[in-house]
C-alpha cells in the first residue's frame, strides 16, 4: 500500500491533531535497512530527520522500541536525549535522561548460564554466529542457507530445553532466534510509555514478528503501521524503511501545522 493511499494518508491527518502524540517507531528494518552485522546498521538520513523534527513539536514524545540492548540501541541510532528509548522488549529503558533496567542478580546468574548452553550449541554450526545482549542471547543465521538455518535452530532450542534452565522465553524473527531470561515484551513497552508520557494516542511501526506485541496493544484511536507485508495487527502496511521515513515526515509537517495553529 502507498504512504499516499487517500484511507493512511486520512488517518495520519486524524492522528497528528492529538494533543499528546507518542511515536514509538522499531530501529531495525523499520528506520534502518537489515544488514548482515547489527552494529553496522544506522538509521536512514530521511528518518533521522524526521525524527529530530517530531521531538521538537510539542506534545509529541519519540520512542525507538527495540529487541536490541539499550547500549547497542545507543550506539546505532544516534538520537537525542530527549527520544526515549526501549532496549531488549522492554526489560531496558532510557527516559528523559535517565535509565532503568528490570534485570536482577538472579537474572543475571541464568543468563550466564544460557550463554554458555547456547554457545556450546552454535559452535556446531558454521556460519551460525551468537550475540550477547543483556537480557538474553540471539542466534544469528542469516549467513546460512534455510536448512541449515533450520538445523542450527533446532539446535539451539533442544540445548535449552536439555539444560537446567526453566522459563527462557524464546522469540523467533527474521534469520534470528532469541532467548531471553525475561518474559518482557514491546507490547509491555508501548503500555509503559503510553503511561509515562500520557499519550492520548499512539503511533507504532515496525517490521518483525516481534513488532506484533507492540502492534496488538495498541488501543482504538491509535494507528498501526508494518513496514513489510501482512498478516499483522496493523491497519496499514508500507513496503520499505524508505516509505516509513517519508510518511513520519509527512506527519512532521502536517502535526507541525496544527500544534502551532492558533486558538
Amino acid at each position: 500500500m502507498s504512504v499516499t493511499a487517500p484511507s493512511l494518508s486520512e488517518a495520519l491527518d486524524r492522528i497528528a491533531q492529538v494533543p499528546t502524540l507518542l511515536v514509538a517507531l522499531d530501529f531495525d528494518g523499520t528506520l534502518a535497512p537489515e544488514v548482515d552485522d547489527p552494529e553496522q546498521a544506522r538509521m536512514l538520513p530521511a528518518a533521522q530527520e524526521a525524527i529530530r523534527r517530531l521531538a521538537l513539536l510539542p506534545g509529541t514524545p519519540v520512542a525507538l522500541v527495540s529487541g536490541r540492548g539499550l547500549p547497542s540501541l545507543e550506539r546505532v541510532a544516534g538520537v537525542s536525549d530527549s527520544v526515549t528509548l526501549v532496549g531488549s522488549h522492554g526489560v531496558e529503558m532510557r527516559y528523559q535522561g535517565r535509565e532503568r533496567s528490570l534485570l536482577g542478580t538472579h537474572d543475571l546468574e541464568r543468563r550466564r548460564l544460557l550463554g554458555e548452553v547456547l554457545a556450546a550449541s552454535v559452535d556446531q554450526h558454521d556460519g551460525v554466529w551468537l550475540e550477547a545482549k543483556p537480557v538474553g542471547f540471539a542466534v544469528h543465521t542469516r549467513l546460512v542457507t534455510h536448512d541449515a538455518a533450520a538445523e542450527a535452530q533446532r539446535s539451539a532450542r533442544a540445548a535449552v530445553a536439555a539444560s537446567s534452565l526453566s522459563d527462557i522465553t524464546e522469540r523467533a524473527g527474521k534469520n534470528v532466534l532469541e532467548f531471553a531470561v525475561r518474559p518482557a515484551t514491546k507490547g509491555d513497552g508501548i503500555v509503559e510509555l503510553r503511561t509515562l508520557t500520557g499519550a492520548d494516542a499512539v503511533l507504532f511501526a515496525g517490521d518483525d514478528v516481534t513488532d506484533e506485541d507492540a502492534l496488538a496493544a495498541l488501543e482504538d484511536g491509535d494507528l498501526g503501521l508494518k513496514c513489510g507485508a501482512p498478516p499483522t495487527h496493523a491497519q496499514f502496511c508500507v513496503p520499505a524503511p524508505g516509505d516509513v521515513a517519508e510518511l513520519l515526515l509527512q506527519l512532521a509537517e502536517q502535526r507541525s501545522v496544527y500544534v502551532h495553529r492558533p486558538e
